[in-house]
């Protein structure tokens, strides 16, 4: 009934075979997307701790940074010198507890249980801080 194609499509590249290019495997994608994740936390921490300092937050800090470095082959995440002050440190850690939340579903598709935990404990940490903060301001 349909005539079969005998022509190369359009949108395939002249001369390049579709193996030319490099592709990651699903682990190498995982570990991006987690890094980024974590390094995205990072970044909310640094700026929770600047405008409400803690020892908590300071350890917190330094274990996604030390992940961040693993996961991105010994390469440390940026930390800006200056966090951008954001009103509402209950906007902050719950978006902090919305980024720990993503980390830790890729951290257990890929079975890293140390990003897994230091996930999950990030989770806890800002729903509670989050939670506390909401009650004071009422």
């Amino acid at each position: 009934m349909y005539e079969p194609i005998r022509t190369k499509s359009v949108h395939t590249m002249a001369g390049t075979a579709p193996s030319d290019f490099p592709h990651r495997s699903r682990e190498e994608e995982l570990d991006i997307q987690l890094a980024g994740h974590l390094a995205a936390l990072l970044a909310v921490t640094d700026e929770i701790r600047s405008l409400a300092p803690s020892p908590a937050l300071d350890t917190a800090a330094e274990r996604l940074a030390q992940q961040v470095a693993r996961l991105r082959e010994g390469v440390t995440p940026v930390r800006p010198s200056a966090a951008v002050h954001e009103p509402q440190l209950v906007t902050l850690h719950q978006r902090a507890h919305a980024l720990a939340g993503r980390a830790l579903v890729v951290a257990a598709s890929r079975a890293d249980t140390a990003a897994a935990i230091l996930a999950a404990e990030q989770m806890d940490a800002h729903a509670s801080a989050a939670g506390s903060r909401a009650l004071a301001s009422h």
